[in-house]
Order: C-alpha cells, then sequence, then structure tokens
C-alpha cells in the first residue's frame, strides 16, 4: 500500500519518478520497485521521500506492510485516505490503556453516539489504527462532510455504503459529491 500511496502522490504534485529519485538519492530502479510494492522502503528512504513530497512521514508510515486488496484497489480506496494531514486534537481526556490485542491503536476515540450499539456503546472508546486497512463489512471511523462517523465500510457495486449496527440509524451511500476520507480501522 505504500508503493501506491507514493506513486499516487507524486503524480498528483507532477513529479517525474527520475525527479523524485534524484531529490532523494534513490536509484529510480529501487523507487520503481518501491512504487510497485516489490518492497518496502526504509525508514530513512520514507522520511526522504517524504520530504521531497512535502507530506507528513508518519501518515505514510501507517501504510507500511500494508496490502490493498483487489476489491480495495477497485474502489479507489487509497483515494479517500489523507496522506498530507495529521488529526487536530483540540481536548485529551486523559491517557488510557491499550488493550494488546490492538498494539496498532494510534489513539482512542471516544464514541459520541448509539449507532453501533450493541457493539460499541455510547461514550465508551474505540481504538482507531491510523491509516489502517478497513476490509469489506469491517468497522472504522470516516470523516464524512465534516462529521465524524464510526460505522461498518461495505463496498457496493460502485460504492461506498457506511453502515451502522443500530438498525434505526440508515446507511449512508458516499457519493461523488461527498467529502469523504478514511481516518483509521476500528478495534473493538
Amino acid at each position: 500500500m505504500i508503493g501506491n500511496m507514493i506513486s499516487k502522490i507524486r503524480k498528483e504534485r507532477g513529479i517525474t519518478k527520475t525527479e523524485l529519485a534524484n531529490q532523494t538519492n534513490i536509484n529510480i530502479g529501487h523507487l520503481t520497485h518501491i512504487e510497485k510494492g516489490e518492497r518496502n522502503p526504509s525508514h530513512k528512504t520514507l522520511k526522504s521521500i517524504c520530504s521531497a513530497l512535502n507530506i507528513p512521514y508518519q501518515q505514510l508510515l501507517y501504510t507500511y506492510d500494508k496490502t490493498l486488496s483487489e476489491e480495495q484497489i477497485d474502489y479507489g480506496y487509497i483515494d479517500h485516505i489523507s496522506y498530507n494531514k495529521i488529526p487536530a486534537i483540540s481536548k485529551v481526556d486523559d491517557y488510557i490503556s491499550c488493550p494488546s490485542d490492538f498494539s496498532n491503536a494510534s489513539f482512542a476515540y471516544k464514541v459520541p453516539d448509539s449507532a453501533m450499539a450493541p457493539i460499541i456503546k455510547e461514550g465508551s472508546y474505540a481504538f482507531v489504527e491510523i491509516n489502517g486497512l478497513i476490509e469489506n463489512r469491517a468497522i472504522g471511523l470516516f470523516k464524512l462532510n465534516d462529521k465524524y462517523l464510526i460505522r461498518r465500510l461495505l463496498y457496493k457495486k460502485d460504492k461506498f455504503i457506511l453502515r451502522a449496527d443500530n438498525k434505526e440509524v440508515k446507511d449512508i451511500t458516499i457519493n461523488s459529491r461527498d467529502i469523504f476520507q478514511i481516518i483509521g480501522r476500528v478495534y473493538i
């Protein structure tokens, strides 16, 4: 996945592979292997690439050692991952223990509603892995048009659908007018 992200960002920035290789002192053949997902960059190389692309290192680091499924590639999953932004936190409630089962969690998010009840109760904490891959029907934290939601991500035909476990909460079908970002995977 990290190679897909590097390739996507490089192309969005209008930078050729040769230019990026020259800016980072990376052999173009090695960069090609990285972008194809055949090799992972070292942390030093990743920092150099992020610096050249002018993006935060940590956001891409979260995608390290992750592989997109064919279904995720078909749905344009990486188009909805934030790579140039970091979470802005206005208040830290406290530090809480992170269960060992959730060792990839980046932060704990206080659940604001009962949409995922009874699996995740309102007011409890959901453990979120930033940019963690969310398989079909798995739970994630999303930003949809300036609202944060914890829902199941469903792949249906050509669309993403956000589904609550609480049957009283309606499904949300993501359309092209929506501003949709995948924040990360939720561990329960």
